[in-house]
Formats: structure tokens, C-alpha cells, sequence
């Protein structure tokens, strides 16, 4: 006798019925985790995209704007595909358009 099996009782397998299986069981699982997936991954990164291309779409001369990099400057000229950023005083960078990460309230660059 092991002092194991004075603590706990051994455990003996049994044999289990013969069960058929469920031909529906598989599709109804990928089903629902596909479902899950929508709505915790899918559907909010859809929501911030759209978020994101509307504000570039609203974008205009003089707004101040931190580029996803993290500079932050006043949009002096707006092309197609590229934004002209001021960071300083006679310093301009031209950024892609998706690169402007965030729109600030006017002023915000002002007070800093």
C-alpha cells in the first residue's frame, strides 16, 4: 500500500457506453466561435478604422495633430497622400496622411 492511497482514494476507470456522435456538434462550434471572434476582434478594429478615416477626412489647414510617431505640429498643407506638418518655426515635415494619429483642440500646442 502506497501512502498515496492513504490520503486519496485510487480512481479506476470505467467503461463508458458507446455514445454516436453528434454530426452537427463541429460546424455549430466553429460557427459560434466565428461569431466570437466578430465581435470581440473583427467588429471593434472595423469601428476605429472607419473612426480614423473619418477624421483624416475632416482634416484641414491649421489643425494641430500628433502624427503616430509622436510629433506633434499645426497641418500647413494638405495633399492626396501626404500632409505637411509645422513643428517649429520654419520646420516642416511631410507625413503620410494614415501617419496623423490624433487631432488636438486648438490651442493645445499653444499652452505647451
Amino acid at each position: 500500500m502506497n501512502l498515496l492511497d492513504l490520503l486519496i482514494s485510487p480512481a479506476y476507470a470505467q467503461a463508458a457506453p458507446a455514445a454516436a456522435p453528434n454530426p452537427w456538434q463541429f460546424p455549430i462550434m466553429m460557427v459560434v466561435l466565428f461569431a466570437v471572434m466578430y465581435f470581440i476582434m473583427i467588429r471593434p478594429q472595423m469601428k476605429r478604422a472607419k473612426e480614423h478615416r473619418a477624421m483624416l477626412d475632416k482634416l484641414s489647414k491649421g489643425d494641430e495633430v500628433i502624427t503616430s510617431g509622436g510629433i506633434a505640429g499645426v497641418v500647413r498643407d494638405i495633399g492626396d497622400n501626404f500632409v505637411t506638418v509645422e513643428v517649429s518655426d520654419n520646420v516642416q515635415l511631410r507625413v503620410q496622411r494614415g501617419a496623423i494619429g490624433h487631432v488636438l483642440p486648438k490651442g493645445t500646442l499653444k499652452s505647451l
